[in-house]
C-alpha cells in the first residue's frame, strides 16, 4: 500500500478533506454530519467557557478532536476519489495534439494529408505507420501491425492488430512499433473508448449501491439510538444530582464526547472509500466500471453464464493436428496442407501455415509466377492453389471426395472414420488432396483461450455454477464443455435462450453474471446482474453491459466476483470492528462522566485510567485516529480467499469482532499515559 500513498495524492486529498467539511457536502453522510453538529456545538461551548474565563484545557482538548473525527472522514473519501482519478491523468496525456494521414481511398498508394485527429469523423480512412499514435478508435481494413496499448490497458507486451479477423480493434492512444496498415474511423470524436473512460472516472457523483443504503439504514438507526441515550443521561444525571445531594450534571461536552465515541463512526466515515477503492481495483485489472451497483453485485454472484465463441474459446477454428492416410507421412501432408493455403488470409487457412511451419518446420516460399491461388468459394467448397503443376486443394470432405472421383482417383481407406472422430469431438474436418490424391485430413478445432480451464476451476471452488452457452451442435458443444471442465452448457442456443436462463436463474434469487462480445449477447447482457463484455466485441454489447473488460479474457470475471466479495467483506469486517470498539469506550466514558455523582463506579475503571478528562479525551483521541488507521483497509480491502459462509462469518468474528474489543482498551490506555504525562 505504500506506493498508493503518494505525497502529491495526500496534500490534494487534506485540502479536498476541508472543502468537504461544509455541511451542504457532509449531509450526505448523516452519522459524520451528526458529529459535525457535536463539534460545532462543543466548539461554540468552548468560546463561551473562554470568554467567561474558565479553564479551557479539557474542552480545547475534546473540541480539536471531533473535528479532526469529522476530517479524517472526509479525508478519506477525498483520497480513494484522487487515487482512483490518478489514472485519468495519464489516460488525458494520451490525448495530446496527435496528427492523423487522412487517405482519399483506403489505399496504401493513395495520397494522404494531415489532419488533427478532433477533425476524424466514422468512416475516415487514415494511414498509420511505426511510431504513430493512433488518433481515434477504429479497425484495421489492410495490413498489420504491432501495437503498444500499455497507455490503455497496462499491459507492457505488444499485441498483433490485423485485418481481417476479431484482432483488427485498435484503441484511441495507442502506439504502432512496427509495420504499418490503413485504419478506417469507427466513432466521432468524443466518442472513443478512451474519451468514455475519462469521462466515467471524471464523473465525481457515485449512486449508492443498495447494500450501502440498507448499511446507512443501519448506521442512522444506532446513531439516533445512541443520540437516545446520551439526552436520557443528561436528564438522569440532573435527577441523580438532586436525589443524591452532591456532584453536578454530566456537561454538554462529556455527553458529545460520548455520542461520537459510541456512534458507529469508523464504518460511517470509511464507508464511501471502500465502495470508491472496489471500483479503482477493478480498472486497475483494466475493467472499466460503468456501474456501481454492478460491482457489488457481483459480491453475490451465483451462476456464470459464458459465451463460447470469442469468450472461452478464440472464436476461430485453428488447426491442431495433420492426420496423414494413404501411406503418406504428416511431413508430406503437412506440406500439402501448406501450399493449399497460400493466399489464405481467413484466420482457419493462417492457422494452418502455422501448424506447418512451427510442428513440421515447412518453410519455403513460391517465387512469383510459379503459384496460382484458388480461393475458397460456397459453390466448390474447396480452396487452395496451383504449384509447379501440380492441383494442391483443401475443403470439406463431401466435396474433396466429390472431386476426387471426378478425377479418377481413389477414396481411400480409413478416411471416413477420421472425419467421423474429428466431428464427434466437435472439431471441423478439412481434407487435403494434391492432383487426384487425398494426402490426410486437417483437424480444426475451436481452442480454448489460454488458462482458461484454470480460471473456470477456481470459478467451482467459489460455489459458482458455470454454464457455457453456445450456438454450436450439442456434440461440439458438449466437447468444449467437457474439456473447459464445465458440467452446464446449452448448444444451439439463440438470444432468447440466453435471456431465457438468466431470467429462470434470476426468478430462483440467484445474482447472474455473464460475459460476451457479439450483438447478439445484448438482450442477455442487459438482463444480467453483471454484464461483461470484452472491448474487442461489438458496440451494441458494450453499450449493453454495465462493465467492459480491456483484456477481452473471460476468466476476469473470477478477478470481479473477487472484488465485489471483498467489497461485501470489507464492509462487514469494518462495521463489526466499528460496533465491537464501543465496549472498551463505555468502561472509559460512562464511569467518568458519572464520577462526581456515583464514586462508586470508578470500580469499572479497570483501565485505571488516570482521571476522568483524561479518560473521555483518550477515548475521543481513539476514536479518531482509529479512522485514520483503518483508511489502508478500507482501500485495499479484505482479502477473500473461498471457503464456507460459516468459516467467512467465524474468521471476521475473531479478527475483527474480538479484535475490535481488544484494541480500544490498548488504545486508550496508551494514549492516556501519554496525557497524564503531558497535563
Amino acid at each position: 500500500m505504500a506506493s498508493s500513498f503518494k505525497s502529491g495524492m495526500m496534500t490534494a486529498a487534506a485540502f479536498d478533506a476541508f472543502k468537504r467539511l461544509s455541511p451542504w457536502s457532509l449531509w450526505r453522510n448523516p452519522v459524520m454530519f451528526s458529529v459535525e453538529v457535536g463539534s460545532a456545538i462543543t466548539t461554540w461551548g468552548l468560546i463561551d467557557a473562554y470568554l467567561s474565563g474558565k479553564s479551557i484545557g479539557f474542552h480545547l482538548g475534546v473540541t480539536v478532536w471531533l473535528w479532526l473525527t469529522v476530517l479524517f472522514s472526509t479525508f478519506a473519501e477525498s483520497f480513494a476519489e484522487i487515487r482512483g482519478k490518478a489514472r485519468t491523468d495519464e489516460l488525458k496525456r494520451t490525448r495530446t495534439t496527435v496528427m492523423a494521414k487522412m487517405l482519399d481511398k483506403p489505399d496504401f498508394g493513395a495520397a494522404a494529408h494531415q489532419v488533427h485527429a478532433a477533425e476524424l469523423r466514422r468512416g475516415d480512412n487514415i494511414l498509420v505507420e511505426i511510431g504513430d499514435v493512433i488518433p481515434s478508435d477504429g479497425e484495421i481494413i489492410s495490413g498489420s501491425v504491432l501495437v503498444d496499448e500499455s497507455a490503455i490497458t497496462g499491459e507492457s507486451a505488444p499485441v498483433l492488430r490485423e485485418s481481417g479477423g476479431d484482432k483488427c480493434g485498435v484503441i484511441a492512444g495507442t502506439k504502432v512499433i512496427a509495420n504499418k496498415c490503413i485504419v478506417r474511423i469507427t466513432v466521432n470524436q468524443g466518442e472513443t473508448f478512451i474519451d468514455r473512460m475519462i469521462n466515467m472516472i471524471d464523473a465525481a457523483k457515485r449512486p449508492k449501491t443498495p447494500n450501502e443504503i440498507a448499511l446507512d439504514t443501519l448506521l442512522i438507526s444506532l446513531t439516533l439510538i445512541f443520540l437516545f441515550v446520551v439526552v436520557n443521561l443528561w436528564a438522569l444525571s440532573a435527577y441523580s444530582v438532586s436525589a443524591v445531594g452532591r456532584g453536578s450534571p454530566v456537561e454538554v461536552v462529556v455527553l458529545v464526547s460520548l455520542f461520537v465515541c459510541l456512534a458507529p463512526t469508523t464504518i460511517a466515515a470509511l464507508l464511501p472509500a471502500i465502495g470508491i477503492a472496489g471500483m479503482d481495483r477493478l480498472f486497475k485489472k483494466n475493467v472499466i466500471v460503468l456501474s456501481g451497483k454492478a460491482v457489488e453485485a457481483a459480491g453475490d454472484i451465483s451462476t456464470i453464464l459464458l459465451d463460447k465463441t470469442g469468450t472461452i474459446t478464440y472464436g476461430n477454428r485453428q488447426a491442431v493436428d495433420f492426420i496423414a492416410l494413404n501411406g503418406f507421412s504428416k511431413e508430406q501432408l503437412a506440406e500439402a496442407a501448406f501450399i493449399a493455403s497460400i493466399g489464405d488470409e481467413t484466420p482457419e487457412g493462417k492457422s494452418v501455415s502455422a501448424l506447418a511451419r512451427v510442428k513440421y518446420n515447412v518453410d519455403f516460399s513460391c517465387p512469383t509466377g510459379q503459384v496460382s491461388t484458388i480461393p475458397f468459394t460456397p459453390q466448390t467448397r474447396l480452396s487452395g492453389a496451383d504449384y509447379m503443376g501440380r492441383v494442391y486443394r483443401k475443403g470439406a470432405s463431401d466435396s474433396v471426395v466429390e472431386n476426387v472421383r471426378k478425377l479418377g482417383g481413389e477414396i481411400p481407406i480409413g478416411l471416413d472414420d477420421e472425419v467421423s472422430k474429428i466431428a464427434d469431438r466437435g472439431g471441423t474436418p478439412l481434407v487435403v488432396y494434391v492432383d487426384k490424391t487425398i494426402v490426410g485430413v486437417i483437424h480444426l478445432k475451436d481452442v480454448l483461450k489460454s488458462n482458461i480451464k484454470e480460471r473456470l476451476a477456481e470459478v467451482r471452488r467459489m460455489g459458482i455454477k458455470t454454464i457455457i452457452i453456445t450456438g454450436d451442435n450439442p456434440l461440439t458443444a458438449a466437447h468444449i464443455a467437457h474439456e473447459a471442465g464445465v458440467e452446464h452448457y446449452l448448444a444451439q442456443a439463440k438470444p432468447e435462450d440466453k435471456l431465457r436462463i438468466i431470467r429462470e436463474e434470476q426468478n430462483q434469487g440467484f445474482m447472474v453474471a455473464m460475459t460476451g462480445d457479439g450483438t447478439n449477447d445484448a438482450p442477455a447482457l442487459a438482463q444480467a446482474d453483471v454484464a461483461v463484455a470484452m472491448s474487442e466485441g461489438t458496440q451494441v454489447a458494450k453499450e449493453a453491459a454495465n462493465m467492459i473488460d480491456l483484456d477481452n479474457h473471460p476468466s476476469k470475471l473470477i478477478d470481479i466476483v473477487t472484488v465485489g466479495r471483498e467489497i461485501l467483506m470489507t464492509r462487514g469486517a469494518l462495521t463489526t470492528f466499528s460496533i465491537a470498539n464501543d465496549v472498551a469506550k463505555y468502561f472509559a466514558i460512562v464511569p467518568a462522566a458519572l464520577y462526581t455523582i456515583y464514586p462508586e463506579l470508578g470500580v469499572f475503571n479497570i483501565l485505571h485510567l488516570a482521571n476522568p478528562h483524561s479518560a473521555i479525551l483518550s477515548a475521543v483521541i481513539f476514536n479518531a485516529i482509529i479512522i485514520l488507521l483503518m483508511v489502508p483497509l478500507a482501500l485495499k480491502g479484505v482479502r477473500y480467499e473461498p471457503m464456507s459462509v460459516e468459516g467467512i462469518f467465524r474468521k471476521n468474528v475473531l479478527i475483527y469482532g474480538v479484535g475490535g474489543v481488544i484494541a480500544p482498551f490498548i488504545g486508550i490506555k496508551l494514549i492516556d499515559i501519554v496525557i497524564s504525562q503531558l497535563i
